[in-house]
């Protein structure tokens, strides 16, 4: 399974803001919902790739939070807190998120997993998963406004969207091209497919 573990970057200058980003991720399909762990951090259990790279997603949208992803396997009977939980993904969640925190000015995150069939896999999931997070913290508020509109209404034509917004459909036209929304779409199906087939390796390599 996969473990996120995400923390807070610079609490003391910005507050708490662990409520609002879990209310931002109550609908994410987990096996285990995201809950605080420990001070500014939460930390949550997924199984599906799409999952997690929708997480990922909002999550580098926010800009403060260092996020890590551990591949491998939970110890059964999952409990019905992550807080509870252990295995050696979230062994791997906790040092991907401390070397999360030392990427500079890099898109802080990490994927990390014990298992040598999965380890290739996951260096790559990380490498698109850094380029899509460069992709969306690029985005301004302008665009960012184009890009809701668009998710909202799947399959509307961008007319309507301009007339929406009250734009014009020139400036709609730019901003998803300046966005890098395309990218983003195909980084998004990247990183997923990279995610599966890590699980893969781990499914077939085991432990180690």
């Amino acid at each position: 399974m996969f473990v996120l573990t995400i923390d807070q970057r610079g609490s003391r200058t910005h507050g708490d803001r662990v409520p609002g980003l879990l209310a931002l991720l109550s609908d994410v399909d987990a096996v285990l919902a995201f809950e605080r762990s420990v001070g500014d951090e939460i930390q949550g259990v997924l199984a599906d790739p799409e999952a997690v790279v929708e997480t990922v997603t909002r999550v580098l949208r926010e800009r403060d939070w260092y996020i890590g992803i551990g591949l491998g396997a939970v110890d059964l009977p999952l409990p019905k807190s992550s807080r509870e939980a252990s295995g050696n993904a979230f062994i791997a969640a906790r040092e991907a998120v401390e070397s999360a925190k030392k990427t500079g000015d890099r898109v802080p995150l990490c994927v990390r997993t014990p298992v040598s069939a999965a380890a290739h896999w996951a260096a790559a999931a990380e490498g698109v998963l850094v380029l899509l997070g460069d992709v969306v913290r690029k985005r301004s508020n302008a665009e960012w406004r184009v890009i809701d509109a668009l998710d909202a209404s799947p399959g509307v034509a961008q007319k309507q969207i301009a007339k929406q917004l009250e734009i014009s459909p020139q400036a709609v036209s730019k901003s998803i091209f300046r966005s890098g929304r395309q990218e983003e779409l195909a980084g998004r199906r990247a990183a997923a497919l990279l995610l599966e087939e890590a699980l893969r390796g781990i499914n077939v390599g085991g432990t180690g």
